[in-house]
Protein backbone atom coordinates (compact mmCIF):
# COMPACT_ATOMS: atom_id res chain seq x y z
CA UNK A 1 0.00 0.00 0.00
CA UNK A 2 1.54 3.38 -0.80
CA UNK A 3 1.80 6.24 1.75
CA UNK A 4 -1.45 8.10 -0.21
CA UNK A 5 -3.16 5.23 0.08
CA UNK A 6 -2.44 4.89 3.41
CA UNK A 7 -3.22 8.26 4.94
CA UNK A 8 -7.01 7.69 2.45
CA UNK A 9 -7.49 5.05 4.54
CA UNK A 10 -7.42 6.89 7.55
CA UNK A 11 -9.17 9.78 6.20
CA UNK A 12 -11.86 8.11 4.65
CA UNK A 13 -12.55 6.16 7.90
CA UNK A 14 -13.09 9.95 9.28
CA UNK A 15 -15.42 11.31 6.90
CA UNK A 16 -17.41 8.05 6.28
CA UNK A 17 -18.92 8.55 10.40
CA UNK A 18 -20.39 11.95 9.05
CA UNK A 19 -20.70 15.08 11.16
CA UNK A 20 -17.43 16.77 9.18
CA UNK A 21 -16.72 20.46 9.20
CA UNK A 22 -14.84 21.22 6.09
CA UNK A 23 -12.17 24.80 6.77
CA UNK A 24 -10.98 25.18 3.00
CA UNK A 25 -8.55 27.35 2.10
CA UNK A 26 -6.96 28.88 -1.05
CA UNK A 27 -5.42 26.15 -2.14
CA UNK A 28 -9.04 24.67 -3.59
CA UNK A 29 -8.84 26.89 -6.05
CA UNK A 30 -5.49 26.72 -7.34
CA UNK A 31 -6.94 24.07 -9.75
CA UNK A 32 -9.33 26.63 -11.23
CA UNK A 33 -7.07 29.19 -12.35
CA UNK A 34 -6.95 31.37 -8.87
CA UNK A 35 -3.57 31.28 -7.25
CA UNK A 36 -2.80 31.07 -3.59
CA UNK A 37 -0.79 32.96 -1.26
CA UNK A 38 1.69 30.77 0.10
CA UNK A 39 1.58 27.87 -2.00
CA UNK A 40 3.49 26.51 -5.17
CA UNK A 41 1.78 29.65 -7.06
CA UNK A 42 2.20 31.87 -3.71
CA UNK A 43 1.31 35.90 -4.71
CA UNK A 44 3.05 36.69 -1.51
CA UNK A 45 6.38 35.62 -2.84
CA UNK A 46 6.13 38.09 -5.72
CA UNK A 47 4.10 40.76 -4.05
CA UNK A 48 2.19 41.76 -0.60
CA UNK A 49 -1.71 42.44 -1.20
CA UNK A 50 -3.81 45.74 -0.71
CA UNK A 51 -4.34 46.32 2.83
CA UNK A 52 -7.38 48.22 4.46
CA UNK A 53 -4.99 50.72 5.91
CA UNK A 54 -3.67 51.39 2.36
CA UNK A 55 -7.22 51.33 0.97
CA UNK A 56 -8.86 53.43 3.24
CA UNK A 57 -6.02 56.42 3.62
CA UNK A 58 -6.24 57.92 0.17
CA UNK A 59 -8.48 58.05 -3.16
CA UNK A 60 -5.21 57.46 -4.97
CA UNK A 61 -4.56 53.92 -3.06
CA UNK A 62 -8.45 53.32 -3.82
CA UNK A 63 -8.14 54.34 -7.39
CA UNK A 64 -4.86 51.82 -8.17
CA UNK A 65 -6.61 49.00 -6.22
CA UNK A 66 -9.58 49.40 -8.32
CA UNK A 67 -7.73 49.66 -11.83
CA UNK A 68 -6.23 46.56 -10.80
CA UNK A 69 -9.41 44.91 -9.84
CA UNK A 70 -11.21 45.92 -12.65
CA UNK A 71 -8.51 43.61 -14.85
CA UNK A 72 -8.31 41.10 -11.49
CA UNK A 73 -12.19 40.76 -11.60
CA UNK A 74 -12.30 38.90 -15.03
CA UNK A 75 -10.04 35.98 -14.34
CA UNK A 76 -12.26 35.20 -10.95
CA UNK A 77 -15.53 35.46 -12.69
CA UNK A 78 -14.49 33.19 -15.36
CA UNK A 79 -13.16 30.55 -13.16
CA UNK A 80 -15.25 27.61 -12.82
CA UNK A 81 -15.33 24.84 -10.08
CA UNK A 82 -12.97 22.26 -9.86
CA UNK A 83 -13.23 18.40 -9.20
CA UNK A 84 -12.19 19.28 -5.70
CA UNK A 85 -15.27 21.95 -5.53
CA UNK A 86 -17.46 19.26 -6.65
CA UNK A 87 -16.51 16.49 -4.23
CA UNK A 88 -17.48 18.86 -1.48
CA UNK A 89 -20.76 19.83 -2.63
CA UNK A 90 -20.75 15.75 -3.13
CA UNK A 91 -19.71 15.34 0.32
CA UNK A 92 -22.85 17.65 1.49
CA UNK A 93 -25.29 15.51 -0.81
CA UNK A 94 -24.39 12.43 1.00
CA UNK A 95 -24.79 14.25 4.34
CA UNK A 96 -21.78 13.72 5.53
CA UNK A 97 -21.01 17.19 5.87
CA UNK A 98 -22.75 19.86 8.78
CA UNK A 99 -20.88 22.58 7.19
CA UNK A 100 -18.19 24.45 5.14
CA UNK A 101 -16.07 27.14 6.02
CA UNK A 102 -14.00 28.90 3.04
CA UNK A 103 -11.18 31.33 3.65
CA UNK A 104 -11.64 32.12 0.02
CA UNK A 105 -13.29 34.74 -1.83
CA UNK A 106 -14.40 33.25 -5.03
CA UNK A 107 -17.65 31.83 -4.75
CA UNK A 108 -16.41 28.43 -6.01
CA UNK A 109 -17.77 26.06 -3.32
CA UNK A 110 -21.33 27.74 -3.75
CA UNK A 111 -21.18 27.59 -8.15
CA UNK A 112 -20.47 23.62 -7.53
CA UNK A 113 -23.92 22.96 -5.49
CA UNK A 114 -22.64 23.38 -2.05
CA UNK A 115 -24.93 25.34 0.25
CA UNK A 116 -24.84 27.27 3.84
CA UNK A 117 -21.10 27.98 3.07
CA UNK A 118 -20.10 30.32 5.61
CA UNK A 119 -17.53 32.43 3.42
CA UNK A 120 -14.97 33.69 6.45
CA UNK A 121 -13.48 36.75 4.90
CA UNK A 122 -16.11 37.77 2.97
CA UNK A 123 -16.71 37.33 -1.43
CA UNK A 124 -16.03 39.37 -4.34
CA UNK A 125 -19.57 39.06 -5.80
CA UNK A 126 -20.65 41.58 -3.64
CA UNK A 127 -19.27 45.32 -3.05
CA UNK A 128 -19.96 47.40 0.05
CA UNK A 129 -19.68 51.44 0.55
CA UNK A 130 -17.75 52.33 3.88
CA UNK A 131 -19.89 55.64 4.10
CA UNK A 132 -23.74 54.60 3.82
CA UNK A 133 -22.90 50.68 4.72
CA UNK A 134 -25.26 49.71 1.37
CA UNK A 135 -24.45 46.66 -1.06
CA UNK A 136 -24.49 46.26 -4.96
CA UNK A 137 -22.98 43.64 -6.88
CA UNK A 138 -20.24 43.43 -8.39
CA UNK A 139 -21.72 42.67 -11.95
CA UNK A 140 -23.39 46.21 -11.28
CA UNK A 141 -20.16 48.06 -9.84
CA UNK A 142 -18.49 46.58 -13.04
CA UNK A 143 -20.86 47.80 -15.96
CA UNK A 144 -20.55 50.97 -14.41
CA UNK A 145 -16.73 50.79 -14.29
CA UNK A 146 -16.78 49.78 -17.92
CA UNK A 147 -19.15 52.60 -18.71
CA UNK A 148 -16.83 55.08 -17.05
CA UNK A 149 -13.46 53.53 -18.37
CA UNK A 150 -13.78 52.44 -22.37
CA UNK A 151 -10.98 50.68 -24.18
CA UNK A 152 -8.96 50.89 -20.75
CA UNK A 153 -6.72 48.41 -20.25
CA UNK A 154 -3.20 47.14 -19.56
CA UNK A 155 -0.62 44.00 -19.38
CA UNK A 156 -2.05 41.88 -16.33
CA UNK A 157 0.90 40.00 -15.23
CA UNK A 158 -1.06 37.49 -12.73
CA UNK A 159 -4.10 38.05 -10.73
CA UNK A 160 -4.32 37.31 -6.97
CA UNK A 161 -6.35 35.24 -4.77
CA UNK A 162 -8.37 38.71 -4.09
CA UNK A 163 -8.63 39.33 -7.58
CA UNK A 164 -6.42 42.29 -7.25
CA UNK A 165 -3.77 42.05 -10.14
CA UNK A 166 -0.52 43.01 -10.83
CA UNK A 167 -0.13 45.68 -13.50
CA UNK A 168 2.53 48.06 -13.80
CA UNK A 169 1.64 51.49 -12.11
CA UNK A 170 2.21 53.80 -15.48
CA UNK A 171 -0.51 51.74 -17.06
CA UNK A 172 -2.94 52.33 -14.45
CA UNK A 173 -3.08 56.06 -15.51
CA UNK A 174 -6.47 57.92 -16.90
CA UNK A 175 -8.59 54.89 -14.84
CA UNK A 176 -11.85 56.73 -13.20
CA UNK A 177 -13.16 55.70 -10.39
CA UNK A 178 -17.16 55.63 -9.90
CA UNK A 179 -19.06 56.76 -6.69
CA UNK A 180 -21.65 54.75 -3.95
CA UNK A 181 -24.68 54.39 -6.12
CA UNK A 182 -26.38 55.47 -3.28
CA UNK A 183 -24.84 58.25 -1.73
CA UNK A 184 -22.12 59.17 -4.00
CA UNK A 185 -19.88 58.72 -1.41
CA UNK A 186 -15.72 57.67 -3.25
CA UNK A 187 -15.47 54.57 -0.85
CA UNK A 188 -16.87 51.17 -2.74
CA UNK A 189 -14.96 48.34 -1.04
CA UNK A 190 -14.90 44.52 -1.82
CA UNK A 191 -17.26 42.86 0.50
CA UNK A 192 -14.42 40.95 1.76
CA UNK A 193 -11.64 41.07 4.61
CA UNK A 194 -8.50 42.66 3.52
CA UNK A 195 -5.00 42.30 5.16
CA UNK A 196 -5.10 44.42 8.40
CA UNK A 197 -8.91 44.01 8.66
CA UNK A 198 -10.90 41.95 11.31
CA UNK A 199 -13.16 39.24 10.32
CA UNK A 200 -16.79 40.31 11.83
CA UNK A 201 -17.10 39.10 15.46
CA UNK A 202 -20.47 37.17 14.49
CA UNK A 203 -19.48 35.49 11.59
CA UNK A 204 -16.30 34.14 13.47
CA UNK A 205 -18.65 33.04 16.66
CA UNK A 206 -20.44 31.12 13.76
CA UNK A 207 -17.65 29.28 12.93
CA UNK A 208 -16.55 28.14 16.13
CA UNK A 209 -20.14 26.77 16.88
CA UNK A 210 -20.24 25.02 13.77
CA UNK A 211 -16.54 23.27 14.78
CA UNK A 212 -17.83 22.87 18.39
CA UNK A 213 -20.98 21.19 17.00
CA UNK A 214 -18.77 18.99 14.95
CA UNK A 215 -17.60 15.27 14.71
CA UNK A 216 -14.45 16.02 12.87
CA UNK A 217 -12.88 19.18 11.32
CA UNK A 218 -11.60 18.20 7.60
CA UNK A 219 -8.70 21.38 6.69
CA UNK A 220 -8.60 21.37 2.72
CA UNK A 221 -5.60 23.75 0.64
CA UNK A 222 -4.61 25.85 3.86
CA UNK A 223 -1.31 26.42 5.38
CA UNK A 224 -2.90 27.50 8.14
CA UNK A 225 -0.24 30.34 8.28
CA UNK A 226 -2.83 33.08 9.61
CA UNK A 227 -4.34 33.15 12.63
CA UNK A 228 -8.20 33.39 10.99
CA UNK A 229 -7.95 29.55 10.14
CA UNK A 230 -5.70 28.02 12.49
CA UNK A 231 -8.03 29.26 15.67
CA UNK A 232 -10.71 26.82 14.13
CA UNK A 233 -7.69 24.07 14.58
CA UNK A 234 -6.68 25.15 17.43
CA UNK A 235 -10.48 24.89 19.22
CA UNK A 236 -10.77 21.16 17.79
CA UNK A 237 -8.13 20.04 18.65
CA UNK A 238 -8.41 21.27 22.04
CA UNK A 239 -11.97 19.54 22.53
CA UNK A 240 -10.72 16.48 21.21
CA UNK A 241 -12.35 16.76 18.01
CA UNK A 242 -10.54 14.97 15.38
CA UNK A 243 -8.42 16.88 12.67
CA UNK A 244 -7.54 15.82 9.10
CA UNK A 245 -5.03 17.96 6.51
CA UNK A 246 -5.21 17.78 3.41
CA UNK A 247 -2.56 20.37 1.69
CA UNK A 248 0.62 20.39 -0.35
CA UNK A 249 3.38 21.19 1.36
CA UNK A 250 3.91 22.40 5.32
CA UNK A 251 1.16 23.79 6.98
CA UNK A 252 0.98 25.56 10.73
CA UNK A 253 -1.22 22.91 11.83
CA UNK A 254 0.63 20.09 10.76
CA UNK A 255 1.29 19.25 14.92
CA UNK A 256 -2.44 19.10 15.66
CA UNK A 257 -3.50 16.82 13.00
CA UNK A 258 -4.51 13.70 13.51
CA UNK A 259 -5.07 12.52 9.74
CA UNK A 260 -2.72 14.39 7.27
CA UNK A 261 -2.52 14.27 3.32
CA UNK A 262 0.37 15.78 1.33
CA UNK A 263 -0.84 15.98 -2.10
CA UNK A 264 -3.32 17.80 -4.64
CA UNK A 265 -7.04 18.28 -3.81
CA UNK A 266 -8.11 17.44 -6.94
CA UNK A 267 -6.55 14.11 -7.09
CA UNK A 268 -7.63 13.06 -3.51
CA UNK A 269 -11.33 14.53 -2.71
CA UNK A 270 -12.43 12.33 -5.74
CA UNK A 271 -10.18 9.44 -4.48
CA UNK A 272 -12.21 9.64 -0.97
CA UNK A 273 -15.81 9.76 -2.53
CA UNK A 274 -14.24 6.72 -4.32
Amino acid sequence: MTALASDLTGLRTLVAHGGVVVLSGAGLSTESGIPDYRGPTGALRTAQPMTYQDFVASAAGRRRYWARSFLGWRRIAAAEPNDGHRAVADLQRRGLLDGVITQNVDGLHQAAGASDVIELHGGLDLVVCLACGKRERRVDLDARLRAANPGFGASVQRVNPDGDADVPDAELDGFELVGCRYCGADLLKPDVVFFGENVPKPRVEACYALVEASRALLVLGSSLTVMSGLRFVRRAAKLGIPVAIVNQGWTRGDELADVRVDAPLGTVLPALLS
